[in-house]
């Protein structure tokens, strides 16, 4: 049992990364696999297996599901979301379903056995507008933070993209509409997160953005 519960309504920064640091993607087809079951496992009703030959839902309205997510990123060995929980335990119930159906297709797929995440997920509540305006940044282009490998980039994705084109199908519409009333546009929420990450990289020889914490 978590120390702190996880309240629905509220925001989270959620992460975690591969055991002993190792990658969670091996290839292009495994990241596609994890985005396929963040979308598909984020649902209130009850999910099966997923199957390679599944179809995506359709664009459009969007139902409610477990969280609204808010930023993303998928690195080549760890993982970030800024999610709201909808209902309760939905945080918990919505990476039970990722972690563990995305370490059952990796496991079966690259014949390994054994826990592939390090762990339950992490999670900080994101209760001050201070950590808000600097964790949306990090998250959303978390790749820029890290040395990730030139020959790992395709390993990598984000909210970037949605943001950019308009079209969210991980991200909440809802939330994406409200992100960026508040910055304005989609162009100033570029900047802002590209001077933020900047920041973050000349000041810190920390990993986390709270001392107290390590994040991947």
């Amino acid at each position: 049992m978590r120390k702190d519960p996880l309240v629905t309504g509220l925001y989270y920064h959620i992460y975690n990364r591969g055991v002993d640091k190792r990658d969670i993607f091996a290839n292009a087809k495994d990241l596609q696999r994890f985005i396929l079951s963040v979308k598909q496992f984020n649902c209130i009703e009850p999910v099966g297996s997923i199957r390679d030959g599944l179809i995506e839902k359709s664009p459009g309205v969007q139902p409610l599901g477990l969280v609204s997510i808010v930023c993303f990123c998928f690195n080549p060995n760890h993982f970030h979301f800024i999610l709201k929980q909808e209902v309760d335990g939905g945080i918990s119930e919505f990476f039970k379903r990722l972690q563990g159906g995305y370490t059952t297709y990796f496991n079966l797929t690259h014949k390994r056995t054994g826990a592939l995440f390090q762990g339950r997920f992490k999670s900080n509540l994101i209760d001050e507008d201070s950590y808000f305006l600097k964790i949306r940044p990090y998250v959303h282009l978390n790749n820029m933070v890290h040395e990730i490998p030139k020959e790992k980039g395709h390993l990598v994705f984000s909210s970037k993209k949605e943001y950019d084109t308009g079209n969210f199908s991980i991200v909440s519409q809802k939330e994406a509409k409200e992100l960026l009333d508040f910055y304005g546009s989609k162009e100033e929420f570029q900047k802002e997160c590209t001077e933020v990450i900047s920041m973050i990289r000349s000041e810190r020889g920390l990993v986390s953005l709270l001392e107290e914490d390590s994040l991947p």
